[in-house]
């Protein structure tokens, strides 16, 4: 199942936004979001960014515990790392927590939609 198509709507971005104020949340960082639809990636990513750039520099056992929490793998991070070796650490982690999190509001939704595929 491709999850471009649902990229886009708006609900599914809230929840995404939603999800993501959680899981960092639990770890003591504030992601807030403004509920601008039209900007909402570029809106997360910065945050995002800024605190993984924080993470990666002075508390790399907090990160590490954060990306068990969302189920961002060691392999996807160092096959992402060989894809793309130009591109700062902190952006590779944003960009797979930000599609993680997507895929896990797209399989929630999923399965409350169709609760006999459990």
């Amino acid at each position: 199942m491709s999850i471009e198509p649902y990229r886009n709507r708006e609900e599914v971005i809230r929840q995404v936004a939603a999800q993501i104020e959680k899981d960092f949340d639990q770890f003591g960082l504030e992601v807030k979001f403004s509920g601008e639809i039209h900007n909402a990636y570029e809106e997360l990513f910065s945050q995002l960014n800024e605190h993984l750039t924080y993470l990666l520099d002075r508390d790399y056992h907090r990160l590490i515990l954060l990306l068990y929490q969302i189920d961002v793998s060691e392999k996807q991070i160092i096959k992402t790392e060989l894809d793309f070796p130009d591109v700062p650490k902190s952006e590779l982690l944003t960009e797979l927590i930000i599609l993680r999190e997507l895929k896990k509001v797209l399989i929630r939704n999923y399965f409350k939609e169709n609760p006999d595929k459990l």
